[in-house]
């Protein structure tokens, strides 16, 4: 196999006993690098320390991801303007965070003959928030339920 030595160095061409004794004598492990190649190349390092330094470069570069997640509110078709206004300021804060809103009209009872009312609540809700938001999926009835879903506009 061939073999690396701790600083890089390439020792060459070794017998896996001889390199196993080196890495012993140099108190490291004997990682086996590429076992695909021919011959299969191996390194002399601390392995602990490898996968350390391998998990941290990983946490790293979570760091820098966003996850998307679906942010929902509810309201009802006769929801008044004041509480629509709170309301319309936490999916505004929703949408800078770069999270999707999704939108939820409840009909109790007979409030299901006044659908007009929620799809204009909804309505309203597209027209405030246009400046930040871009419809994802548009305003459809499921059951007793108006669902629409908002995503922040790519800046």
């Amino acid at each position: 196999m061939r073999v690396i030595a701790e600083d890089g160095e390439q020792l060459g061409i070794l017998p896996t006993s001889k390199a196993l004794q080196r890495a012993i004598d140099v108190e490291l492990d004997l990682v086996e690098v590429a076992p695909n190649a021919t011959p299969p190349v191996c390194r002399i390092m601390d392995f602990g320390k490898y996968q350390y330094e391998k998990s941290k470069k990983e946490k790293e570069g979570k760091k820098k991801q966003h996850q998307v997640t679906v942010k929902e509110i509810r309201m009802r078709p006769k929801t008044d303007t004041h509480d629509l206004e709170t309301k319309l300021k936490q999916a505004r804060k929703f949408l800078e965070h770069r999270n999707k809103v999704k939108f939820t009209v409840i009909f109790r009872g007979r409030e299901l003959a006044y659908k007009d009312m929620g799809r204009d609540l909804l309505e309203r809700v597209v027209e405030t928030l246009e400046e930040i938001s871009e419809i994802e999926t548009p305003i459809k009835m499921e059951g007793r339920r108006m669902t629409m879903m908002l995503g922040s506009k790519v800046t």
